[in-house]
């Protein structure tokens, strides 16, 4: 793995966790109990890292 695809995942990774905390946050705001709240940030989560990597896939 080449030092350029390492900070893409990375940034990748950064971005997905991000993404979670963001999502997980306004769910739990907006009167989400703490279980759904947790799922919706992992569902956050897991979507933006299958994007990323389906895009890696139909890159190459």
């Amino acid at each position: 793995m080449s030092p350029l695809q390492f900070l893409a995942l990375l940034l990748a990774l950064s971005t997905a966790a991000n993404l979670a905390f963001t999502v997980g946050l306004l769910a739990h705001r907006c009167g989400a109990t703490n279980n759904e709240a947790l799922r919706a940030g992992a569902g956050a989560a897991a979507t933006a890292l299958g994007i990323y990597f389906t895009a890696l896939a139909a890159y190459k």
